[in-house]
This record gives structure tokens, C-alpha cells and sequence, in this order.
């Protein structure tokens, strides 16, 4: 009777150890109100945009926008009835 209750308390042991180790599944909540897999998701976007960005330097130049051509700008008004 002593063994199998020994052996028990040893099954309940490692069972706990072993779910211990568990971590958190993707849809568990996290951080913010987003799930963690979610929130995974995002900090992999935000260090996709960090590595896009561009050095502190300078050294990317981003043009300008062009201004809108004039016929854009001086088309005539359609006839009225």
C-alpha cells in the first residue's frame, strides 16, 4: 500500500513538473488585451519596421512629393444648362 501510494505521489509530482514547463498558448491573453500571439505578432512588425528604417544620417533621401500639374489645377468648369 506504501509503494502505490508512493507511486502516486511520484506520478503527481512529475505531472505538475511537466505542466510547470508549459508556456502560455497563442490565444491565452497577454499583455495589452491581445492574445500572445498577437502580441508575438506585433513585436515581429515592429522589428521588421526597425530594420527598415532608415539610418539617423541622412544617407536615405526621400523625395519630395511632385506638385500637381497645372492642367490639374486650370481645367475648365463643365458647361451648366
Amino acid at each position: 500500500m506504501l509503494a502505490a501510494m508512493a507511486r502516486c505521489t511520484a506520478a503527481v509530482m512529475l505531472v505538475s513538473l511537466v505542466l510547470a514547463g508549459c508556456g502560455p498558448g497563442a490565444n491565452d491573453p497577454g499583455p495589452g488585451g491581445v492574445t500572445v500571439g498577437e502580441a508575438q505578432a506585433l513585436d515581429d512588425a515592429a522589428a521588421m519596421l526597425d530594420a527598415r528604417r532608415s539610418p539617423a544620417d541622412g544617407a536615405a533621401i526621400v523625395p519630395a512629393p511632385l506638385p500637381p500639374s497645372p492642367a490639374a489645377t486650370n481645367s475648365p468648369a463643365p458647361p451648366s444648362r
